[in-house]
């Protein structure tokens, strides 16, 4: 097992983690605004999608679907599709909130409608159907999981994927679920609302203009 390889794996990982994007909206959305097992849902549905990546990476599927200019065109054109929808729906939220000039207190009395399953298959999709994650998997796969690595190190590689997933999106959405900062931060739901659907459409709007750019 190629320890060297599992930590500089690991380290780069993290730091794309840590780098805001579609995922983190999306938990942060989650855990201000739903149960904290909705939100834990979530996390863990990203974290899984994350690990389908690895495994189409490890196994050359995802390079097989990118070397395919009219599959990768049906697989970016749906995902920035699912990503329109849920931007839209963000802001669709924002508006309502606005228009309807929601106080505080009718904030907080606002029921937490989404069920885990629906938090879980929200975050799967919001990731899995993000081709930028999928072209991001084949680079880091290709540059370092060569023919010579052996199984062991390939299936620790997943673990360790799916592990810093887990624990980096999951302590996300216990952190912001807590009541006393949830409360605080449902004031901010109209603004947390907007900036979530402008990222989603900001990256749904980038994949499509770069399918037809050519």
């Amino acid at each position: 097992m190629d320890l060297s390889l599992l930590i500089s794996l690991a380290i780069i990982h993290s730091l794309a983690l840590a780098s805001p994007g579609p995922d983190f909206a999306l938990v942060v959305k989650m855990a201000s605004q739903e149960s904290r097992t909705t939100a834990l849902a979530a996390a863990f549905g990203i974290s899984f999608a994350i690990l389908f990546h690895t495994l189409l990476s490890l196994t050359g599927v995802s390079l097989i679907i990118k070397s395919s200019e009219s599959l990768f065109f049906i697989v970016q054109l749906f995902g920035a599709g699912y990503l329109a929808w849920i931007g839209l729906t963000a802001l669709k939220e924002t508006k309502h909130h606005w228009k309807t000039q929601e106080s505080v207190i009718a904030l907080e009395e606002k029921p937490m409608n989404l069920t885990p399953t629906t938090g879980f298959k929200q975050g799967f999709y919001t990731n899995l159907l993000n081709p930028k994650a999928m072209v991001f998997f084949i680079t880091l796969f290709s540059a370092m999981i060569t023919p010579e690595v052996n199984l062991a190190t390939k299936v620790a590689a997943a673990g360790i994927i799916l592990i810093l997933s887990i624990a980096w999106f999951s302590a996300i959405a216990l952190v912001l679920s807590k009541p006393v900062i949830q409360q605080k931060i449902k004031k901010m739901t109209p603004i947390i609302n907007l900036l979530t659907g402008i990222l989603f459409l900001t990256v749904a709007i980038a994949i499509i203009s770069g399918l037809f750019k050519h």
